[in-house]
């Protein structure tokens, strides 16, 4: 018998003990960026009405979001959810008054529960909540405009932690696809108003339209599934704004409408999502299940699904 030593071989390398290298849950990555945004932004520019007032939101969401989880589907709610939607609203409402915070947070999370297809919630949360105030209480509110400035350090912060989030969740199609359309649909609308070029570009530069576009028509669970599809509705989403901005400014006398279509073009990306996010979603969920695909449909949002909060 041989007594000649065996050399076993070497034990598989472990990976670096590094806090990078470790797993992050998706659904609170967005939750803390959009923390971080929202402290950089208030530091720098006092950009709020009042951080009372976002506590107030984001504890009004959290409350709503646990009671009619408990209520309806008889279990404890993950709050990432409703933290998104708090500070969302705490940083696109504008409002001295604080009751417009509470409304805003019960019809943003309430959307969720009461207005469902097939199980499924069909409106950004966040965002349907803005544009019902807007048209509710419009005396009473503004959305989020050039309070935060759009110098290039203040919008550095947002970049960063959009391309962070939108990296994780593999959607950057879906916000590159977007800001190529409107810088398209801003050269026609340059050539049918014959303003300056620049000027029909410079709100995307903006913070309000930055959070829209890496934080809310991104958001997995009320978007469309496949990545043509969703780069088809960012560009519809466009297109819509494009037609709501651009009948705003026209010369025309509306007569007893000519308020409520200012008031839209005013907020036009909120109202063009509100169109067309819901249209689109419920479109497909329906095209899937006359093909049979109904458990498919079920989970149109399947990918990896972060928090829902009309922020994500």
């Amino acid at each position: 018998m041989s007594t000649t030593p065996q050399t076993l071989p070497a034990p598989p390398a472990l990976p670096p003990s590094h806090w990078l290298a470790m797993p992050i849950d998706k659904r609170y990555l967005p939750p803390l960026l959009i923390t971080l945004i929202l402290i950089a932004g208030n530091a720098l520019f006092r950009g709020l009405e009042g951080i009372d007032k976002t506590l107030l939101s984001i504890g009004t969401c959290i409350g709503a979001e646990v009671v009619l989880s408990k209520v309806i589907r008889k279990q404890w709610p993950n709050a990432a959810s409703a933290y998104i939607s708090g500070i969302s609203i705490g940083m696109l409402l504008r409002s001295p008054y604080y009751w417009p915070y509470i409304l805003c947070a019960l019809i943003t999370i309430g959307s969720k529960y009461v207005i469902r297809y097939r199980g499924r919630h069909i409106w950004n949360p966040s965002n349907f909540g803005i544009a019902m105030m807007v048209i509710l209480a419009h005396n009473a509110v503004a959305t989020l405009s050039i309070q935060w400035d759009n110098k290039l350090y203040v919008m550095l912060v947002i970049w960063t932690a959009g391309a962070i989030i939108i990296g994780r969740l593999k959607r950057f199609h879906i916000c590159l696809t977007y800001v190529l359309s409107f810088l398209a649909f801003a050269f026609l609308r340059h050539l049918i108003t014959g303003d300056p070029y620049l000027a029909e570009i410079a709100p995307i530069t903006g913070p309000m339209y930055q959070l829209f576009t890496f934080f809310m028509i991104t958001d997995p669970p009320t978007t469309v599934k496949g990545k043509v599809p969703q780069m088809v509705v960012a560009f519809l989403v466009a297109a819509m704004e494009f037609v709501l901005r651009t009948i705003g400014g026209l010369d025309v006398a509306w007569g007893a409408v000519g308020q409520w279509v200012q008031l839209i073009s005013v907020h036009a990306p909120y109202f063009a999502l509100f169109t067309v996010g819901p249209i689109a979603l419920v479109t497909q969920m329906v095209w899937l299940g006359r093909r049979g695909g109904a458990g498919a449909a079920g989970g149109a949002a399947g990918a990896p699904v972060a928090a829902s909060g009309g922020a994500v």
